[in-house]
């Protein structure tokens, strides 16, 4: 079965001095904003929202289920760390796609995408920025990129 996974690195967090819990600035919470919006009207389905737990993956992935109100919600999953083995999270949403969107952090998720694309997490095939959405499709070991927003891409 062919499908779809969103990859999302958080927003722009402010730094561990303005904030130890490294919450959303305000031009992050504008960007995930913006970029959520663009999505709900570009038609973005999203069966699941997943997060680290860290506080700015976890305000990144509130903003966008606003938006795109996913059926089965917001949950913290774990493995999505900036340091976690991308390996299991690569097994686990291949077998559940279509629809998952995993709202992290780098290096994580360039690995993860490197994983799923061309076989090798350090392939740096995907380049990510703060609030901005990758969308692979595919199945089984064959996943490629159907294309990417960044903030500055949308108003």
């Amino acid at each position: 079965m062919s499908g779809v996974i969103f990859l999302v690195q958080h927003g722009i967090a402010a730094s561990e001095l303005e904030d130890p819990h490294r919450g959303l600035t305000a031009a992050g919470i504008d960007e995930v904003e913006r970029v959520a919006a663009w999505a709900l009207g570009a038609g973005v389905a999203v069966r699941q929202i997943r997060h680290s737990g860290k506080l700015r993956a976890e305000r990144t992935a509130t903003i966008l289920a606003r938006y795109l109100k996913p059926p089965e919600g917001v949950v913290e999953a774990h493995g999505l760390a900036p340091n976690d083995n991308v390996a299991p999270v690569a097994i686990t949403v291949v077998e559940e796609a279509p629809g998952v969107m995993l709202v992290g952090h780098l290096p994580f998720l360039g690995r993860l995408a490197g994983m799923l694309t061309a076989g090798d997490p350090q392939s740096g095939i995907v380049g990510f920025r703060n609030a901005g959405i990758v969308c692979l499709e595919g199945e089984g070991d064959d996943w490629a990129i159907a294309w990417s927003i960044v903030p500055n891409l949308v108003k």
